[in-house]
């Protein structure tokens, strides 16, 4: 019988960092750089504005059905001040599913709660102080833990701390209750109950208590837009990649738990999405890596069941412009052209896909302006 050896190496001690206050960091945006829906947009060309058309009428057609409209976007789409239009498309029911990465998560939440965000990452590293911001990481953080903790994805789990400015921490006793008698009925439940029971005890806080987290600019706050409207914001991080992870709060239990069920929550909208449109604004890794395993899992459901999701339509939008030479085979997933790869597969399966050039402004004000014209 083999035996696995524990091999254990030196990990960084990152309780011995030292953070700063959110307002003591400069930072290269503001909501007073907030775009407006009805702002003056550029004109984005034949074949674009041609794209638009298409793409304006396809939502109708698709909200008159029920079917999935899913825009997802890179964190660029927040830090260039367009969360008052996205929030205008889903106030107005035009989009039915958000998803972004990681960053996208924390520009929005510093937005809503400090009214800045866009540290100088190449300053701030050379002097230690990169994401080492305290109000991001504990807040956030404990919001993950806390959403992870009431069965929350990671999206609205930072939703409802803006929504409610602050989250509750649990009674000890009803913790350590849940961590001992649901581990085989409800095993989740038990491990966020663990999870969140040590870090209270890491963190020193306090049980039995409401920790306010006032969002002085909750208006821009798209999470919590989301949140409010019951429409699904989801979260799509990667370990390590993001500044929340440099915080001694950072569970990555509780980021599992929740990033679980978001990619779930969008597996569940992709397989509705006959009929419907997906839009990739910006996102050159994460949409098409989470959006071709959706699209697999939904396949084979519904294949089971006699059907086979075929009717869909995508637009892919980006300010690179693709020049790949196909005759050189696929290309690299850091060439603009990987959209391509992803179009033509989505294409492949019946669907209808366009990549276009363009300025995330610009579409996003297009997208919403054209949809008020009746």
């Amino acid at each position: 019988m083999a035996v696995t050896t524990a091999l254990s190496f030196p990990m960084l001690n990152r309780n011995q960092l030292i953070f700063q206050p959110l307002a003591a960091r400069k930072n290269k945006f503001d909501v007073s750089k907030m775009i407006r829906p009805d702002a003056v947009r550029k004109n984005m060309g034949e074949k674009g504005e041609a794209v638009m058309r298409e793409t304006i009428d396809r939502i109708r057609a698709a909200r008159e059905s029920g079917k999935s409209r899913m825009l997802t976007f890179g964190a660029h789409t927040i830090k260039n001040g367009l969360s008052p239009v996205l929030i205008r498309l889903i106030e107005d029911g035009w989009i039915t599913h958000l998803a972004t990465n990681g960053a996208g998560i924390i520009h929005d939440w510093e937005l809503a709660f400090h009214g800045e965000t866009s540290e100088d990452v190449r300053e701030n590293t050379s002097k230690g102080e990169f994401g080492a911001s305290q109000e991001t990481g504990f807040n956030i953080n404990m919001a993950i833990i806390m959403g992870a903790y009431h069965g929350l994805g990671y999206g609205a789990s930072i939703g409802a701390m803006v929504h409610n400015d602050g989250f509750e921490i649990p009674n000890r006793g009803v913790l350590l209750s849940e961590a001992q008698y649901l581990m085989e009925s409800n095993p989740d439940k038990a491990l966020s109950a663990i999870n969140l029971l040590q870090k209270i005890k890491e963190l020193g806080l306090k049980h039995d208590q409401f920790v306010s987290v006032p969002h002085q600019y909750k208006e821009y706050g798209l999470q919590a837009a989301a949140y409010r409207l019951g429409i699904p914001f989801t979260g799509h991080p990667m370990i390590g990649h993001d500044i929340i992870y440099i915080h001694p709060a950072n569970s990555c239990i509780a980021i599992g738990q929740a990033a679980e069920r978001d990619f779930l929550a969008f597996a569940h909208n992709v397989s509705n999405l006959d009929g419907g449109v997906y839009i990739s604004l910006g996102s050159a890794v994460m949409s098409p890596m989470i959006f071709e395993k959706s699209l697999s899992m939904s396949q084979n459901l519904a294949i089971q069941n006699g059907r086979h999701i075929d009717n869909h339509y995508m637009v892919i939008a980006d300010l690179q412009e693709c020049t790949w030479d196909w005759s050189q085979g696929e290309p690299p997933e850091t060439d603009p052209a990987y959209y391509l790869r992803f179009m033509k597969t989505f294409a492949r399966m019946g669907g209808t896909a366009h990549y276009m050039t363009a300025d995330n402004r610009d579409f996003l004000l297009a997208l919403w302006q054209g949809l008020q014209k009746v």
